[in-house]
């Protein structure tokens, strides 16, 4: 590991919790989990994995870049690192960059991560290399030709700033009802500008709304079943 990059000096804002049940974040700003309460590990496998088509898409690519809307705890990230070390890719590169108005102290993602005993190495790996006022941009050069990096700040000026092209998006901001901002038909036309041809989305979220805008940016959009008993996800492509 090379270690962290931190290139602001002021600190954001920082997340306002509280714990329910023993490790579980909860956002007092927006009035919602982090993550589903059946378990976020498998969700993020459910839809946002399987969603965009990972990890087969990988075995196609040298260099692949996922965007995210929402860096939250890191679960995402950390459940996709331990799938991208699995496979045989000697070379491949793999871009993870997230977009986070509210950035958590370490501790905090040590906590909400320690849940779960399958990532414990990439929790460890994310906390030890997190600083310790987090801010700016954040770039974390880790193990097995795997890039994070976190950008903190609104979203959209965030990806208005952006100079990458995506391959896949996950949109993970808090609820739409809770977050209406973080789904809006201005933001969700930069996703899908900032995508590659033939790049994917995948999000929890069902709202009509977000299907709408999403539809009206460019993206096909296909229905899946949720998660833990959820009706329905939303997936697409730019084609």
């Amino acid at each position: 590991m090379t270690g962290t990059e931190l290139r602001q000096s002021h600190p954001p804002s920082q997340q306002s919790l509280e714990w329910h049940d023993g490790d579980m974040p909860y956002s007092k700003e927006f009035g919602d989990h982090f993550y589903c309460r059946t378990d976020g590990r498998l969700e993020c496998g459910h839809v946002f994995l399987a969603g965009n088509r990972l990890p087969a898409r990988w075995l196609a690519s040298s260099a692949f870049t996922i965007g995210e809307l929402g860096f939250g705890t890191g679960l995402n990230f950390c459940e996709t690192w331990r799938q991208w070390k699995e496979l045989p890719a000697p070379g491949k590169r793999l871009h993870f960059i997230s977009f986070e108005r509210f950035p958590m102290r370490a501790a905090d993602i040590d906590r909400a991560l320690s849940h779960w005993p399958e990532i414990s190495e990439e929790r460890r790996a994310l906390v030890a290399n997190w600083p310790q006022t987090p801010g700016g941009r954040i770039d974390l050069d880790l193990a097995d030709g795997a890039l994070l990096t976190v950008v903190c700040g609104p979203a959209l000026d965030s990806l208005d700033a952006s100079e990458h092209t995506f391959d896949a998006w996950y949109l993970d901001g808090f609820a739409p009802a809770r977050n209406p901002d973080m789904w809006s038909q201005e933001l969700m036309q930069r996703v899908f500008d900032n995508t590659a041809s033939g790049g994917t989305f995948a999000t929890y979220a069902a709202a009509g709304f977000v299907r709408r805008n999403l539809e009206a940016a460019g993206f096909v959009v296909e229905r899946r079943p949720g998660f833990a008993g959820k009706r329905e996800m939303l997936r697409g492509d730019k084609r």
